[in-house]
């Protein structure tokens, strides 16, 4: 089973990458975050006729969260999190594998920056929540999958310059903690843990040259409890969309387990 996570950064404005991707790469299920539309507004039709099913969180041009599917996926819900800013951030839903019943975790992270803002609060008070509703579902259902983007940057090998970002909301220690706390309950990042030392990105910003400098960071990530590490076959960041015209600054990370 090969499933993929990409902040999108507009769903419809990334749609021909989106389809040029799914054609060349046959992802089972697509975890998308920022898609940047309505549920009415999201292009079902599309995916559809790819043979596609599509489950959608969306929100007026921010945020939004999706599942789009070849496998059946079950009990798909919106209420992972109770957002002090109703956004729509978290997508959840059941898939089989085998013979275990595996539960996706679709996410988007709070951004927090400014650090001295509400929106700093805002991230962190959402990362305890996640732990705390993790914590409780892992007691129930030990197979668990949490992907998407994190907006965090779990180590310093894991930006290209980190003195620039220690004081940023996505590496600053407090916010690396959650991170780790996150871990502690009882997962593996997927790729750290395939690629010890190696050194490799999911986002680029669009200023600064950023992408033919690989001025990047790797804030994108797949978490496997520690349930489904015998089921891990490969994990990969496929940078090719990211020089595609009209790129998302984020590129697909895929995931193969059997």
């Amino acid at each position: 089973m090969k499933i993929v996570s990409w902040n999108v950064n507009s769903v419809r404005a990334r749609i021909d990458n989106i389809n040029n991707y799914i054609k060349e790469s046959n992802p089972d299920i697509l975890l998308l975050q920022e898609i940047k539309a309505q549920d009415k507004d999201f292009p079902y039709e599309n995916f559809k006729k790819l043979k596609y099913e599509s489950h959608v969180f969306g929100q007026k041009s921010y945020n939004g969260v999706a599942i789009i599917s070849k496998i059946q996926i079950k009990n798909i819900s919106k209420e992972f999190i109770n957002d002090d800013l109703k956004q729509s951030r978290v997508i959840t839903g059941e898939v089989q594998l085998g013979k275990k019943k595996i539960e996706l975790i679709n996410i988007y992270v709070p951004n927090g920056n400014p650090v001295e803002s509400d929106k700093y609060i805002y991230k962190k008070n959402w990362l305890k929540k996640l732990i705390n509703n993790v914590n409780k579902k892992l007691k129930n259902k030990p197979n668990l999958i949490i992907a998407g983007d994190f907006n965090i940057i779990p180590e310093e090998i894991d930006v290209y310059d980190f003195k620039r970002y220690e004081d940023d909301a996505l590496g600053k220690l407090e916010i690396r903690k959650k991170y780790r706390e996150l871990l502690n309950l009882g997962f593996k990042d997927v790729y750290r843990l395939k690629y010890v030392n190696k050194q490799e990105y999911t986002f680029w910003d669009y200023f600064a040259n950023s992408w033919k400098k690989n001025y990047g960071m790797r804030i994108d990530h797949f978490l496997l409890s520690n349930n489904l590490i015998e089921n891990i076959s490969t994990i990969n960041i496929n940078k090719k969309p990211r020089s595609k015209i009209k790129p998302s600054d984020h590129t697909p990370i895929e995931l193969v387990i059997n």
